[in-house]
């Protein structure tokens, strides 16, 4: 007598449109020749048709080649880009799309839902312009000191280097 088990699976939803209806969705089979900035560019283009991107995010590390993001502002416009996306022909290679397992911090940001990981939590991707611009000024910069702007004056034009010809300006031979 044979016993048949049941698989749970932690990755990726499977099969067309998986999980439940989501903003972001999840690409697979991307190109692996086109540079990063090409590749976001791409995608934003493709994907914009169908409705307003907030972010497109591709890594090219070795756990995530090939796969990606996109970011719309609403659920229709996701789903709509899914249905008529799924299969197809992204510089030769047939591209698969899915709804995001969870929400994106993009959207988290937008409806005031976002919290910053913890200290414990390894924060690899974290640079200090991304501190700088969500959480204030990094604490190790300085105040500056502001450099004092040129004034002009208002006495009239500044005065101009005499030409050295005698030929008055109404003269001249560049107005024939």
């Amino acid at each position: 007598m044979s016993t048949k088990t049941t698989v749970v699976r932690n990755g990726p939803p499977s099969g067309k449109g998986g999980g439940a209806p989501n903003q972001t969705l999840y690409l697979k089979n991307l190109p692996d020749k086109l540079k990063k900035p090409d590749l976001r560019l791409s995608l934003y283009t493709l994907f914009s048709t169908y409705g307003p991107v907030l972010d497109v995010v591709v890594m090219k590390t070795a756990k995530m080649r090939g796969q990606g993001h996109v970011v719309f502002r609403d659920v229709q416009a996701s789903t709509q880009a899914m249905r008529a996306l799924q299969g197809f022909d992204f510089y030769g290679k047939e591209l698969s799309v899915a709804y995001a397992k969870g929400s994106s911090d993009v959207i988290s940001k937008l409806r005031g839902t976002y919290v910053a990981p913890t200290a414990n939590a390894p924060a690899a991707f974290t640079t200090d312009l991304q501190k700088s611009i969500f959480s204030g000024p990094p604490a190790a910069v300085a105040a500056g000191t502001k450099r004092p702007r040129d004034e002009e004056s208002d006495e009239g034009d500044a005065p101009m280097d005499e030409d050295e010809s005698d030929v008055p300006m109404e003269a001249s031979s560049d107005e024939d």
